[in-house]
């Protein structure tokens, strides 16, 4: 019986290491705001109801904030808050000339419509990217606050050195917070882009091609190694909690790293770099979009 050799020959993208850096650079120029006396940025985080993981990125992004040397401020508001009562926080945010970022994390309780919600945010505080009006200024190649998960992913491309334009990429997943900007992003890089979602018939075939796989599904190992062309640079945004405690991605890992040139760990990964592209944006807006 001949053994298949599954070793591992990709490299690692380090996303945690990158994060890192991205993180100094931005608290280096905080300092140099602080310096020619003008405020810190100001990112505001709000969190509705008790879901433990929600908790926990809060928690992420407030320390994140604390690293870049930010004025950050949390709102915890309970499960049964009105979509009015929080529709009224978003108000006095929009206008608080100190919060340069509003984020509401999500999922938020089922009472409460997200969509009117992220969209009551100024698109000018819209520091997730969210917004219909961010969205739409990816779309029309004039990104100004661009999602954050796709935003690292790119940033996460670039680390790799290779050239982008002409590339044949694939996104699993079509979600409005990943895969569509995603394919917006990669489009907007000179890739030619396929988005796969659940009506995708022959999805082994789409990827075998593909010289880029993004994949933001939700589902361990719904993307099989063998799929993977040799060489292709694969970025595993998935991350998921098996019976036994541990975290895995969409992918495949060792099937995949045994064939891909560049791969994305679960995690370390994707997920650090969704937090620094968020301080990127609250950066941004502060220095880019108000006084």
């Amino acid at each position: 019986m001949t053994q298949t050799n599954t070793a591992m020959t990709a490299q690692l993208i380090d996303g945690k290491s990158i994060a890192a850096g991205i993180r100094e650079e931005i608290a280096h120029k905080v300092q140099q705001r602080v310096g020619l006396g003008l405020r810190r940025p100001g990112l505001a985080v709000v969190i509705v109801g008790e879901d433990p993981a929600s908790h926990v990125y809060v928690k992420n992004k407030t320390n994140a904030c604390e690293q870049c040397g930010f004025h950050s401020e949390s709102f915890k508001m309970g499960n049964e808050t009105t979509q009015d009562e929080l529709l009224s926080l978003i108000e006095k945010l929009n206008q608080d000339p100190l919060i340069d970022g509003i984020l509401v994390q999500l999922p938020l309780p089922q009472h409460l419509n997200a969509d009117l919600i992220l969209e009551r945010i100024r698109p000018d505080k819209d520091v997730d990217g969210f917004h219909p009006y961010n969205l739409g200024r990816l779309a029309q190649r004039m990104p100004v606050l661009r999602p954050c998960t796709p935003k690292g992913v790119m940033t996460l491309l670039k680390s790799t050195g290779i050239a982008l334009k002409g590339k044949d990429a694939v996104v699993v997943g079509a979600s409005n917070i990943v895969g569509r900007p995603m394919g917006l992003e990669l489009l907007l890089a000179g890739c030619t882009v396929t988005t796969t979602h659940r009506f995708t018939q022959n999805l082994a075939d789409k990827i075998s091609g593909a010289d880029i796989v993004v994949v933001a599904v939700g589902k361990p190992g719904i993307v099989k190694g063998e799929w993977i062309k040799p060489g292709a640079v694969v970025i595993d945004v998935g991350i998921n909690r098996l019976e036994n405690g541990s975290l895995v991605g969409d992918v495949d890992f060792d099937a995949a790293a045994a064939r891909a040139s560049w791969i994305t760990p679960v995690p370390g990964g994707v997920g650090p770099m969704t937090v620094a592209c968020l301080m990127e944006n609250t950066l941004y807006a502060a220095d880019n979009l108000h006084d």
